[in-house]
């Protein structure tokens, strides 16, 4: 058993360094670039709307082209299409720090998520082959910490470096560790197809459509208003274009996303939670990095530093609340996490003022860092624990997609929210719009808690299942949970 563990250790530690690192810098770009714009505006001009679409043409094509990006990765192969990925990822980083004019860098944005949406659904799908089923848990955890710290210390990174060296450096930071990870890719990681696996055109087509109307309505309701003409066309014909999918999903025998993995309570739960997760508190941190800086004060670095209690907490607990997953479940950790995410959420709106001390917004940093924690450690074991190896790049891709979309949403529901109640005219009125926007981000998150206390007790190992096992043919899994082959 030792010799098996042996083999078993290197190709695992290099696996989880390698896509932790890719994942955290697809995760990191997200928010990265917000506490730059003020420097990127002075240096390369543009009105307020080029200026948003330098953060959303990333969130745009990440978000449409990751179960397209899965499909890839399972047709032509994970670890080739991984390193691809990374590739237009680490030049397309490059093409936006050398960018000499707005429109350049949002197209090179917009191709820095392509690369993003190939790379990103491959990492957890690789990371889960190459880690043995007992580990599962504690390297899913580190993994999920990564990439939680990636999505909450973005405006940390991208303020230090814009403050301190230059706005280019936020992209420059890509390149030496993009160029370090693909040869170390294709040595280390291990090469995985999903047998039998066939491109779904339509499919790709109907969901990638369905996705651009709903997050491009999503992403510009906030400057052109919900009821404008351009929103209403993209989130209508987005989603009947997504109901196409659906139907699609159920009809066709080769859909890149089979509907009946929906079948599973399991997988349903743990999606519905990710999107409302990541709508609050992506939609969150967009405003109170801005708080922290328009009404409290601070320098971008500064405001960084004081939400360290909140998107460092992520490295601290993650990795236990890994193990922890492992003994008692994935179900309470999930439930717990998300519950202290919602319970600091709501701590802000209750105290946030316009001359709020820094020592009263600690307690609600602290919650909301352990929560997050929580949640992010055991929520991908959770998920690959609900759908069989072959459908892991599928789960893989709906999971990040849905993630997206919740974030994408988050941003633009509370904004709006913050829009109506108040703006940016003075510290009040930042803070009349900032408390309401709060509440509702604090109650999606509340429901997604509740939500996860509908998941299916236990996971595949506590259920002493054996990975690649299946159940006989027409017996119902108890638990909700589709063990596969």
């Amino acid at each position: 058993m030792n010799a098996q563990d042996s083999k078993l250790r290197g190709p695992a530690v290099w696996a989880l360094v390698i896509t932790g690192v890719a994942g955290f810098m697809a995760a990191l770009d997200n928010l990265v670039v917000t506490t730059a714009l003020p420097a990127i505006r002075a240096d390369l001009g543009g009105k307020l709307e080029d200026l948003e679409w330098t953060v959303n043409a990333y969130t745009l094509t990440f978000a449409v082209l990751l179960l397209f990006g899965s499909a890839l990765g399972d047709r032509f192969g994970r670890r080739k299409l991984f390193i691809a990925g990374l590739t237009v990822f680490t030049g397309a980083s490059a093409a936006a720090a050398l960018s000499s004019g707005i429109d350049a860098l949002i197209a090179a944005r917009a191709v820095q998520g392509v690369g993003a949406a190939i790379m990103m659904p491959l990492t957890l799908t690789l990371l889960t082959a190459a880690v043995p089923a007992a580990r599962r848990g504690m390297a899913l955890g580190i993994y999920g910490a990564v990439t939680g710290l990636a999505v909450a210390s973005g405006p940390l990174i991208g303020g230090s470096l814009t403050e301190h060296i230059s706005w280019q450096w936020i992209f420059w930071l890509n390149v030496p560790i993009g160029l370090a990870l693909i040869p170390l890719a294709r040595l280390r990681l291990a090469e995985s197809t999903a047998p039998g696996s066939r491109l779904d055109v339509p499919g790709t087509l109907l969901v990638s459509g369905g996705l651009f109307g709903i997050v491009y309505g999503l992403v510009n309701a906030n400057s052109k208003g919900w009821t404008s003409a351009p929103v209403l066309v993209g989130l209508i014909a987005g989603t009947v274009l997504v109901c196409g999918f659906v139907l699609h999903g159920f009809k066709s025998p080769n859909a890149m996303l089979p509907m009946r993995l929906f079948r599973s309570r399991g997988f349903l739960g743990i999606n519905v939670a990710s999107l409302l997760m990541f709508l609050g508190m992506f939609g969150s941190i967009f405003l109170l990095s801005q708080f922290l800086q328009g009404v409290a004060g601070y320098s971008p670095t500064e405001a960084g530093l004081r939400m360290l209690p909140w998107t460092g907490m992520p490295m601290i607990v993650a990795p236990v609340a890994g193990i922890l997953s492992d003994r008692i479940g994935g179900r309470p950790v999930v439930a717990a996490g998300l519950a202290l995410q919602a319970l600091g959420l709501g701590w802000f709106a209750a105290i946030l003022s316009a001359d709020v001390s820094y020592a009263a917004q600690l307690p609600a940093l602290i919650l909301s860092g352990i929560g997050m924690a929580l949640y992010f450690a055991p929520a991908a074991n959770v998920l690959m624990s609900t759908v069989a190896p072959a459908d892991q790049g599928k789960a893989s891709g709906t999971n990040n997609a849905l993630r997206e979309v919740g974030g994408a949403l988050g941003v633009a529901v509370l904004a709006s929210v913050f829009s109506a109640r108040g703006g940016y005219e003075s510290p009040q009125a930042f803070t009349d719009g900032t408390v309401p926007a709060l509440w509702i981000g604090a109650a999606a998150v509340a429901l997604a808690a509740g939500l996860a206390l509908l998941l299916p007790r236990g996971n595949r190992a506590e259920k002493g299942v054996v990975t690649g096992s299946l159940p006989a043919a027409g017996v119902p899994d108890p638990e909700g949970i589709a063990v596969g082959s």
